[in-house]
């Protein structure tokens, strides 16, 4: 058996370990209220930092570009309740025309 195979078999193997542990362990119990406020916190400011990275770091670098506009412009039709679909768009242009007016 190659080397490359018994990786990707041990590294399947403890994947589905790792994402049965939780129900198998926990089973019909609650989470502490601590735990549970946190666990519902988590995937916003996960993602909260993903975008953030992605607007303003090139390599190691902080850059500020027609991104960082485009991500300002998303987060006003946000708070303006506007759709997803005018969010995007909203996004998009603000981006667009941020790259044309600087060169």
């Amino acid at each position: 058996m190659s080397s490359t195979l018994v990786v990707l078999v041990g590294l399947s193997v403890g994947t589905y370990l790792l994402k049965a542990a939780g129900p198998l362990l926990l089973g019909g119990r609650r989470l502490p209220p601590m735990v549970d406020a946190l666990s519902n916190r988590i995937p916003a400011a996960l993602l909260a930092a993903l975008v953030v990275v992605s607007t303003i770091a090139d390599g190691g670098d902080v850059v500020v570009d027609a991104r960082l506009v485009g991500v300002v412009g998303a987060a006003l039709a946000l708070r303006l309740r506007a759709p997803f679909v005018v969010v995007v768009v909203t996004a998009v242009a603000a981006t667009a025309a941020t790259r044309v007016l600087l060169g």
